[in-house]
């Protein structure tokens, strides 16, 4: 049988002993590297137990000179990535069969009964701890005129405050992740008594008790979203090398500045306008087309968690039968967006609540991408393609 070496250097892949030697690090430093995408691996085609690495990733890391044929292999030909998808592995959520999974758990069953903490326990690979229970709440508050401005201002607090810290166990990580959206929570709702961050959500927006279950649900909703952008954004912050908070902060960014975010406004200017007038207002929206909310493309049967937040919502009588008639007059089913909006008016939120619920909620997502790309991530690598005026040109 060919030696792991010699197959290895045949395709410009060597094996962890020579890797190790030409680095000069322990092994514990090249999984590091690995991780976050410093350095690409693959399986040992001869032996699946094994792992190779590029050649030419360790002599950019080692500064050595390169043997024949070992420079700019590190990406693959133009025509094996021209038009190529991003592949990313992760464990914290999936869609299958028309539901979406936390973990393998299904997020409509979860948030019958599961507070936003429990959600981020099991999102963060922590059932088995409680990195709540390490956390104390922070003294002072946290500036900003609105809501989002204090979240995001608490999230580059700690950014700048655990930018020197190294690569921890993922039991440190929950820790640090449990404590980052505590402080988010308490900057969105101020200080108060230490209840359930949806409860401190609650008392601060004059909830009555009894509909307080509604935020609890919401944000079990929303917490995960797959792999779209503002996970991916996070992830490729996390790989890196930020902390959770800062790769947390830049998936929030970008969600921020989403359709998502910009079809919550829509939607919520139609909601408030059935509220003033109920009578024909998804006829006159729909015929003005800026009847907003329905239909998902991600979902052609239906969103299923606007579905289930809908059923336990018990809508105000006019924005029910709004409700309805748009989705006769479109033909499709309420969007998680618009079933938000109406949350957030049925319990009567600031404008922008649906946004906020969102944001926080979708934080204690991101936390765990942050988490999973930064201890079981698969690098991230893409090709940045030049297409500006040729060098030295006039």
């Amino acid at each position: 049988m060919q030696s792991e070496t010699t197959a290895a250097q045949a395709g410009r892949w060597i094996g962890r002993g020579e890797a190790l030697a030409r680095l000069g690090v322990k092994a514990q430093t090249l999984y590091a590297y690995v991780s976050r995408g410093r350095i690409t691996a693959r399986p040992d085609p001869e032996d699946s137990r094994r792992s190779l690495y590029a050649v030419s990733d360790i002599v950019r890391l080692s500064g050595d000179e390169p043997a024949a044929g070992e420079i700019g292999q590190w990406l693959p030909p133009p025509e094996e990535t021209e038009g190529a998808d991003l592949e990313l592995r992760s464990s914290v959520s999936v869609s299958s069969q028309g539901r979406l999974y936390y973990r393998g758990l299904d997020a409509i069953q979860l948030a019958e009964t599961a507070t936003l903490e429990d959600v981020a326990r099991l999102l963060w690979d922590a059932r088995a701890t409680n990195p709540f229970a390490e956390v104390r709440p922070r003294v002072g508050a946290t500036p900003g005129s609105s809501a989002r401005g204090r979240l995001f201002a608490s999230l580059a607090r700690r950014a700048d405050e655990d930018a020197d810290l190294k690569t921890r166990s993922a039991d440190l990580l929950q820790v640090e992740c449990a404590r980052v959206l505590d402080e988010a929570v308490d900057a969105v709702a101020g200080p108060g008594p230490r209840l359930f961050l949806h409860q401190r959500l609650a008392r601060a927006w004059k909830v009555r008790e009894p509909d307080a279950h509604l935020i609890r649900r919401v944000l079990a909703l929303v917490a995960d979203n797959g792999l779209d952008a503002p996970a991916l954004t996070t992830r490729a912050a996390a790989g890196a090398g930020a902390c959770p908070a800062g790769a947390a902060l830049a998936g929030l960014t970008t969600l921020a500045g989403s359709p998502a975010i910009s079809d919550l406004a829509r939607a919520s200017a139609w909601v408030l306008a059935v509220r003033r007038q109920a009578a024909d207002a998804a006829r006159r929206a729909h015929e003005a087309g800026a009847l907003s909310g329905f239909g998902d493309a991600a979902w052609p049967q239906g969103h299923p968690r606007a579905a289930a937040l809908l059923r336990v919502a018990d809508l105000p009588p006019d924005l029910a039968r709004a409700m309805r008639e748009g989705e006769e007059m479109t033909g499709r089913r309420p969007g998680l967006g618009l079933a938000l909006v109406a949350v957030t008016r049925r319990l009567e939120l600031p404008r922008e609540g649906a946004a906020d619920l969102l944001m926080i909620g979708r934080l204690a997502g991101l936390l765990a991408h942050a988490i999973d790309q930064s201890t079981n991530g698969s690098p991230i690598r893409a090709r940045l393609r030049y297409v500006g005026p040729e060098p030295g040109a006039n």
